[in-house]
């Protein structure tokens, strides 16, 4: 996502993704796209402990590097291969945009949480995958994946309408606790007033039944 990524991350959603992770009495935790690791730093130093998973070896090479201590895994969220209900908490910080296969993803990480479990995602607003960041919006309803070029790493990001993520999660029984489409505070005042004019980024979270 380049800059506007960065950006975004910073500036909109760090604050409110911890605000959600603070002070909840999680212990254990599993980043599903942990790409370099820093979601995985800030939650280790709110106390939780952590397992990064990740596709990419560049990205799993520079959160190692940076957190040798850390546990960070290649695999991707389709085929997570992670003892069923171990963890109290399951993130998808800008992943789920990622991931060509959504249904295995989605039912691999509601069945790594614990019951009571909490899955907390950030993705991209579906009307941004659709182009209205760019332009005019153009076949919200159809899903499709473009390649996109982020340092040095090509990427395949899919554009789906909310409702398919939606109808994801009901299906597994989870409830919405928690939805958030975060201001940006902060930052580059000509981002922050584009981003104000269509929003980036919002925040889901969900509970497993217990």
């Amino acid at each position: 996502m380049g800059d506007d990524g960065d950006f975004g991350r910073r500036f909109v959603l760090d604050a409110p993704m911890l605000a959600r992770v603070r002070g909840r009495g999680f212990r254990t935790a599993l980043d599903v796209g942990c790409g370099e690791g820093r979601f995985c730093r800030m939650m280790q130093a709110a106390g939780i402990a952590t397992v990064g998973i990740d596709p990419t070896l560049e990205l799993l090479e520079t959160a190692r590097r940076r957190d040798p201590a850390g546990d960070y895994r290649r695999a991707s969220a389709e085929t997570l291969d992670v003892p069923a209900e171990s963890f109290d908490l399951v993130v998808s910080y800008l992943t789920l945009i990622d991931i060509p296969d959504l249904a295995p993803a989605i039912a691999t990480m509601v069945n790594a949480l614990r019951p009571g479990g909490t899955l907390l995602i950030a993705n991209l607003t579906s009307f941004n995958t659709a182009g209205a960041a760019d332009g005019p919006m153009h076949a919200y309803l159809e899903e499709r994946g473009e390649w996109v070029s982020w340092r040095g790493i090509r990427i395949r990001n899919w554009h789906r309408p909310l409702r398919t993520y939606m109808q994801h999660f009901l299906a597994h029984g989870l409830t919405l606790r928690y939805f958030d489409e975060p201001a940006p505070s902060g930052g580059d005042p000509v981002k922050a007033a584009r981003y104000r004019d269509v929003p980036w980024f919002l925040i889901m979270e969900w509970s497993k039944p217990a």
